[in-house]
């Protein structure tokens, strides 16, 4: 969440920064939360008010006791203040916790050089197209949901059968291919980075850490008899690792990776994009993840959209940057980056990895801090994570732009060594 200590020194610069995510209803609750703030502080010292002259009163009450006088109505304006002190008391935890769950749904502020716009059709191509042909073969053409059922190796009929819409089932070399894309960006980054496996169920708590509860909770699949969530990403359970610590700045930054299943309700999709492997209820992804000092931040943001893009390009597919404008960015995005492969079957460019600082806006909800070498007191770490590779588009892909004239699909050369020996998909007759 924001600093509340920010909103209230520079509130005008706030709304500056806000404004630009382009949605009126972000500043009508930032105009809630400044008013929720003064309340909070108003109680605060009317309360501190109130306890001092209660001990004032305390003191006087001594007093006319010890002189045999008469003390009940200072006692009485005791009681009066007592009494309205529990009842400030409440009120401070209700707006306290109101105040909370407004800058939880408040949106983190957006880097400087983030571009302006208002929704997607606003976001800017930075880098590409690279390693676009000068055209695409007819057999390029083909949508790869039916590439994968001609093949049998994408069974969506089997996949509503015994889970329902929206959820896919590869077989075959598809599955081994589907495995191999998880392994080839683990060993892309095991360098640099330790490889985590993370539950795939965490708490509330860790959700509402990364930014994901309580505004998204419609597209989360909630088990509410545990309070357990399944994981829309890795993200959630390695930004949490370390919530409520404390760490030294020598061990920073921190760098994880991680295999895990992803799972989103992808509430409002329906019929969109809902075909073969485009956007699915359970898909498989590798994760990127690393804490900061802020200082570091940009630096850290530069190697991961090297990596990511260097994974995709070894690939052989055609790819480009895109800058996410503010009117488009996550809730807890400082700066994002999306990487797009374009799958000629389906004419589109897909979204295969985001690429995100954070700030400090996900530490400060899961109290991530570190402490510098030599000083004291405290800061919030920075956030960044990325896409190192999601399965289903980057599959997808690989069946549309490596299809052969006579149906089979060729395995990118860097997938080998995870195939069993296998480099091509063949068709059923070969």
């Amino acid at each position: 969440m924001i600093d509340v200590r920010l909103l209230r020194t520079q509130p005008d610069q706030v709304r500056t920064a806000l404004t630009r995510r382009a949605k009126p209803e972000i500043l009508e609750q930032l105009d809630h939360a400044l008013r929720l703030d003064v309340r909070l502080r108003d109680i605060v010292t009317e309360r501190d008010a109130s306890r001092a002259r209660i001990n004032e009163l305390s003191k006087e009450v001594g007093v006319l006791r010890r002189d045999k006088k008469d003390a009940e109505p200072l006692m009485a304006e005791s009681r009066t203040l007592g009494d309205r002190e529990k009842v400030l008391d409440e009120e401070y935890l209700q707006v306290e916790s109101t105040l909370r769950d407004v800058l939880l749904r408040i949106p983190n502020l957006p880097h400087p050089e983030s571009i302006d716009g208002a929704g997607s059709d606003d976001n800017k191509v930075v880098r590409g197209p690279l390693l676009m042909p000068t055209e695409f073969a007819a057999h390029q053409r083909v949508p790869h949901w039916e590439t994968g059922m001609a093949l049998g190796i994408l069974d969506a009929e089997r996949a509503v059968k015994i889970s329902g819409a929206m959820f896919t089932m590869q077989r075959g070399l598809g599955a081994t291919l589907a495995r191999a894309l998880c392994q080839f960006a683990l060993d892309r980054h095991a360098d640099a980075f330790e490889e985590i496996r993370p539950p795939s169920l965490v708490t509330t708590a860790t959700l509402t850490a990364t930014g994901q509860l309580p505004k998204f909770a419609d597209d989360a699949y909630n088990i509410g008899r545990d309070d357990l969530w399944c994981i829309p990403t890795a993200e959630a359970p390695l930004t949490s690792m370390h919530a409520g610590e404390i760490l030294d700045e020598s061990h920073l930054p921190v760098r994880y990776m991680a295999f895990s299943p992803c799972f989103r309700r992808e509430a409002g999709s329906a019929g969109r994009d809902t075909r073969g492997m485009l956007r699915s209820h359970e898909f498989d992804k590798v994760e990127i993840l690393a804490l900061t000092t802020p200082e570091n931040a940009p630096a850290m943001l530069e190697e991961f959209i090297e990596r990511v893009t260097a994974t995709i390009a070894a690939l052989g597919m055609p790819y480009r940057l895109l800058e996410i404008c503010t009117g488009d960015m996550g809730q807890s995005h400082h700066r994002s980056i999306d990487v797009e492969i374009y799958a000629p079957g389906c004419d589109q460019w897909l979204e295969v990895s985001s690429i995100s600082w954070f700030s400090d806006y996900q530490a400060r909800r899961g109290d991530i801090r570190f402490r510098r070498d030599g000083k004291k007191g405290t800061e919030f770490v920075h956030t960044l994570n990325a896409s190192a590779l999601a399965v289903p588009r980057v599959w997808a892909a690989i069946l549309e732009n490596f299809r052969n004239q006579d149906g089979s699909v060729a395995i990118p050369a860097v997938l080998h060594p995870y195939m069993r020996g296998a480099t091509i998909i063949p068709t059923k007759r070969q």
